[in-house]
């Protein structure tokens, strides 16, 4: 049966017209909240706990913690939204962003914008109601650089809009802590700066894992402007950037309970972070399969593992 004589067959059976209604519209949630990128989010949210633990010196409030997170998903997905509307025309000619709901039509573009304020204005209003206003500040400049600066300026522009791109990436640290306190200290600094370094080597493995996508939609992603192997000296510098940052918290933040039950598993994970670093340079310099992702996954596991661990100490 094709698709014409399916709806043509719905129109007449008022059971099949009431059958495929839940059907579209849970088609139609789907596709606003691919918008909003969940997976990046829950990655977003891995950092915000561990730096709302670590200013607590301990568990939040529970109404704190929650709000925070439901602020923060929406100020996220707000960003994401608005990423997506922008690049639309980029994402039509990129095969990994081809099926995004902007580029399939599954959401206009109005009804994007629309859906992307209404995320920013309740995320702002939940977080300036039940945390703090320097939180919800915060992320509303980091909605501001991510959809505005990043996404139309940086990343169309130089090659270095990953290491501009970290700052709103790294900001879920700076949110929690202010969530919690009303204030920044130097603990919320250093573990920012962690996950800002962090976001080179992660991001730029997976650039090289599409670069011809980035080149086809005329991105200067650094993998696309520079060659391969500068492209991992580049990754294995900051890799050993983010384990001495990394490293840095336990001076900075012993007064909030940071000691040996953080540092140790920051080595480990360090050591074991900057080797698939060198193991990706050494493919890349032997000119076979670089297998760049190996190094993406690796990288996500090693940061949350590295929250984990700044979870556990402040409890502990």
């Amino acid at each position: 049966m094709t698709a014409l004589s399916e709806r043509s067959a719905a129109r007449r059976d008022p059971a099949r017209r009431s059958a495929s209604r839940p059907s579209a519209l849970r088609a139609r949630v789907l596709a606003y909240v691919a918008l909003t990128k969940p997976r990046i989010i829950e990655l977003l949210l891995v950092t915000t706990v561990p730096a709302m633990m670590l200013a607590a010196r301990g568990w939040p409030s529970w109404a704190v913690l929650v709000a925070t997170l439901v602020g923060g998903t929406l100020a996220a997905g707000a960003a994401n939204v608005f990423n997506c509307y922008f690049d639309r025309d980029i994402d039509r000619l990129m095969q990994r962003t081809q099926k995004r709901p902007l580029v399939t039509g599954e959401v206009s573009p109005r009804a994007a914008l629309i859906f992307g304020f209404v995320l920013t204005v309740v995320s702002i209003a939940l977080l300036a109601a039940t945390t703090t206003l320097l939180a919800a500040a915060l992320a509303a400049g980091a909605i501001f650089y991510y959809a505005v600066l990043y996404t139309m300026v940086f990343k169309r522009h130089t090659r270095r809009s990953t290491e501009w791109g970290g700052v709103p990436g790294a900001a879920p640290v700076l949110i929690g802590w202010a969530a919690v306190t009303g204030s920044l200290d130097w603990p919320a600094v250093v573990v920012f700066a962690v996950v800002w370094a962090w976001q080179m080597p992660h991001f730029w493995a997976l650039a090289l894992r599409f670069k011809d996508d980035y080149a086809r939609a005329d991105v200067p992603m650094l993998p696309v402007v520079t060659s391969a192997v500068s492209v991992g000296r580049q990754t294995v510098a900051w890799a050993w950037v983010t384990v001495a940052v990394s490293l840095l918290l336990w001076p900075v933040a012993s007064d909030y309970g940071i000691g040996l039950g953080y540092t140790i598993p920051a080595v480990l994970l360090g050591a074991w972070f900057v080797v698939e670093s060198h193991r990706l340079l050494r493919r890349i310099d032997a000119g076979g399969e670089t297998k760049p992702m190996q190094l993406f996954h690796v990288s996500i596991s090693y940061l949350a593992l590295l929250m984990v661990a700044i979870v556990v100490d402040a409890i502990v």
